[in-house]
């Protein structure tokens, strides 16, 4: 698969055991009964309910690491490569080998396929967006676990590629090390939490003990503690000129939906978006996104608050980095508005319902013999046309 990231260790959940305790009762059961009366080599189909971007690798990986721990051979064809967009109902790739040796391992494929697939569509539609605009994955302290965190960073960088083959920069990092991998980074991104600052006690202290801490690297300072964004990224700026002058400085707005920016009101939001941006604002809005434009937390037109003081300050090469909530709705928004932002962190590619993330598998042959229940007919094999890009392995 193209842009594969260096070799990971092998998964830990392959012994029979781990399996059986975590797998539905129904297919221990099955695989007890085939074993009995006879094996079948059978064909899986796996699909979604929706559109998705492929993203079966984490799937795959264990899928072979069973196998091989198995001593059973097992076929894939995948139907739509990693990175591919994948209709609704598509099938994006069969499986085929023992009955018993399969039987059991539905439920942990389809745990490691389903949210994979619509997180790495989310992350394809948020870069297309916002095209010229970097991302760095924050979505490590929202997931469930580290398996889901690996899986959604993995889903992420698969998003960022297809979208980087139509032009877009996408995802440049991530903010841990466990998962950098998957960006091409050896670690994560990232400078300074809002407790930094809360510890400094102001926001210009906080950044000089980073810079005096690591002094080589570049300098991301929050600026929404003190509910004074622009005063204290002023400040900041001016404290560190050499680093403004050199684009290494960048401040972040993560202000929280509960007020408006420094010096913004519903009104002055208004104005600042027919300074900037009047087409935005002028035709029929839902309420979000109106909110995205000119309400509270990081709207569009805090963002362009944001740069008119930095510019009108002499600082035009000091970044502005972007939180808080931005999925692919509020990156369409501030695509909308254009809103100059350099940088968006976001682990809004998670699913938001995850009942849009439930991956199925039905079997559509028994030996050869194409059969699967009754309105599944789609799933069937239609010949060399229905494998688009398919490789058999």
């Amino acid at each position: 698969m193209p842009g594969r990231a260096a070799a990971r260790p092998a998964p830990s959940d392959t012994d029979d055991a781990a399996i059986a305790a975590r797998t539905d009762s129904y297919f221990n059961r099955t695989k007890r009964i085939v074993a009995r009366f006879g094996d079948a080599r059978v064909t899986y189909a796996v699909f979604l309910r929706r559109p998705v971007v492929s993203a079966p690798r984490l799937m795959l990986d264990w899928l072979r690491a069973v196998a091989a721990a198995r001593g059973t051979e097992v076929r894939i064809d995948l139907v739509h490569q990693e990175g591919q967009w994948v209709g609704a109902g598509d099938p994006l790739v069969y499986i085929t080998g023992s009955f018993v040796a399969l039987s059991d391992l539905e439920t942990l494929l389809l745990q490691k396929l389903g949210a994979a697939c619509v997180a790495a569509h989310n992350a394809y539609q948020m870069c297309l967006e916002l095209p010229q605009v970097a991302f760095l994955a924050m979505e490590a302290r929202h997931c469930a676990g580290a398996e889901m965190q690996e899986m959604m960073a993995y889903a992420a960088s698969v998003g960022s590629r297809a979208a980087q083959q139509e032009g877009a920069r996408g995802f440049i990092g991530n903010a841990n090390d466990a998962t950098a991998h998957w960006f091409g980074q050896k670690s994560g991104y990232g400078t300074m939490p809002h407790a930094l600052i809360g510890y400094a006690g102001s926001t210009v202290r906080a950044a000089e003990m980073f810079h005096e801490t690591y002094p080589d690297d570049p300098l991301t300072v929050l600026v929404d503690y003190f509910g004074r964004e622009v005063t204290d990224g002023l400040e900041v700026a001016r404290r560190f000129p050499d680093l403004a002058a050199a684009g290494r400085l960048a401040v972040r707005l993560d202000t929280h939906g509960g007020r408006f920016l420094e010096g913004l009101d519903p009104a002055e939001s208004y104005a600042v978006l027919e300074r900037h941006a009047p087409g935005a604002i002028r035709r029929y809005r839902s309420e979000t996104e109106l909110r995205h434009l000119v309400g509270t937390g990081v709207s569009a037109a805090a963002i362009w608050r944001m740069r008119e003081a930095l510019d009108e300050a002499g600082f035009p090469k000091v970044r502005i980095v972007a939180s808080s909530g931005f999925g692919v709705g509020k990156c369409r928004v501030m695509a909308e508005a254009r809103a100059p932002i350099d940088v968006v962190g976001t682990g809004s590619f998670i699913p938001d319902a995850w009942s849009e993330t439930y991956a199925t598998a039905d079997i559509v042959e028994y030996d050869g013999v194409p059969r699967v229940k009754v309105g599944r007919e789609f799933l069937l094999r239609r010949g060399e046309a229905r494998r688009k890009d398919g490789v058999g392995q």
